[in-house]
């Protein structure tokens, strides 16, 4: 392939440790842990995301003459469509029963993670066609492996629109998130609520701590083996009441540790000596992102304070812009997370089949505008302009 006059060339990799990491992360930037070289390896090399999983990694890859990459995009040919997080298991079943064959599938995301970053990875010096260049490579694998689709989940919102404008189907979702509008403290925070909520909010806190819990937050050097040792108890635990399997395996902690303990922020809650539940949370450039959560025990009000209100103290203390605590809770509004736009996008082969998908991301969209509007404005519990 070309590009004014230079020869540029499309690679499909099958492992990532075949990249070297610091050109990888030339193009991944250092806004987001998620599509960083460590990351992404770590699911691989720890048997989380592998073909035996149905990941098989297919990652695009632009190169010039000098074999400098200029653009990637981490993707898997997915043989299912759990560990995504944009669900579309209707439109899988839907297809099959019509007579289709909806697996295998590519994705271009990253594993287990319901966090909105970059997806188009472009070196520094690169310049938007290279952007342009990554989704026609894509299309053109998808076309050469004759897969039913290929789907983009939780791009930026300039990313989503170029992938529209590229033909693909754009597709709304929601999270809720907590920016930190110049906050000094938690008690700041709290001066911005309505009275009603800002007791509740007080009293869940002092409430959480009952019987003698003690919290840590930890991160870098503080962090240590018994740590992982008592966050993968929880997250086994949890996955199994939720999910009936676990996604992440005990070396991809032991991968994270090693490699980006500076991006990890460990946030476990302690009683009598003894670990009793915990949160993951990754460090971005400028935003917190919270991941799992685990816990042994019913401890009243203790997820909210170790997943949400230790989030927020962590966010001011550093100065950060957002906490993105993980999909779906419509009960996070009421302690400060409120409704924000995530996106996909979605190709599909099938001309008929891609008509009906269009028809019902244009009314899912038109319902999620509606649905945060409205609780943004009803379940809100910021003051409103009279008080």
């Amino acid at each position: 392939m070309a590009d004014g006059g230079e020869r540029l060339t499309v690679r499909i990799v099958e492992e990532l440790a075949a990249i070297p990491a610091a050109a990888w992360d030339e193009c991944a930037g250092a806004d987001n842990p998620f599509v960083c070289h460590a990351f992404l390896q770590a699911l691989e090399e720890s048997g989380s995301a592998t073909r035996e999983t149905g990941w098989l990694p297919q990652h695009v890859v632009i190169e010039d003459a000098a074999k400098r990459i200029l653009g990637a995009a981490p993707m898997y040919l997915k043989s299912h469509s759990y560990g995504e997080y944009i669900f579309d298991h209707g439109w899988a079943s839907g297809y099959e029963r019509a007579g289709g064959r909806y697996y295998p599938k590519l994705l271009a995301a990253v594993p287990f993670t319901p966090a909105t970053g970059p997806r188009l990875l472009l070196h520094p010096k690169a310049g938007p066609e290279i952007a342009d260049m990554l989704i026609a490579a894509m299309l053109e694998i998808a076309k050469a492996r004759k897969v039913s689709s290929l789907h983009v989940n939780f791009p930026r919102e300039a990313e989503w629109e170029r992938l529209g404008q590229a033909g693909f189907l754009q597709r709304l979702g929601r999270q809720f998130h907590w920016e930190n509008q110049n906050y000094k403290s938690f008690d700041d925070f709290l001066e911005a609520l309505n009275s009603r909520k800002r007791k509740q909010i007080r009293r869940e806190r002092r409430d959480s701590l009952e019987g003698g819990i003690e919290i840590d937050t930890l991160t870098g050097d503080a962090l240590k083996p018994e740590h992982w040792d008592a966050f993968f108890r929880f997250y086994m635990s949890t996955s199994d009441r939720k999910w009936g399997s676990a996604y992440l395996t005990r070396e991809f902690f032991d991968l994270l540790h090693r490699r980006m303990a500076e991006k990890v922020v460990l946030i476990m809650a302690r009683k009598g000596g003894r670990w009793i539940g915990g949160a993951l949370n990754l460090l971005g450039s400028d935003t917190l992102y919270g991941r799992n959560w685990g816990c042994s025990g019913d401890h009243p009000f203790l997820h909210f304070e170790v997943c949400y209100y230790r989030a927020i103290d962590f966010a001011i203390a550093r100065g950060l812009k957002r906490v993105e605590a993980g999909a779906q809770g419509q009960h996070k509004i009421q302690r400060g997370y409120l409704p924000s736009p995530t996106y996909s996008a979605h190709w599909i082969r099938d001309p008929g089949f891609a008509r009906a998908v269009a028809d019902f991301c244009a009314r899912e969209r038109r319902a999620i505008e509606c649905e945060m509007e409205e609780l943004a404005e009803d379940l809100s519990p910021f003051k409103r302009e009279a008080e």
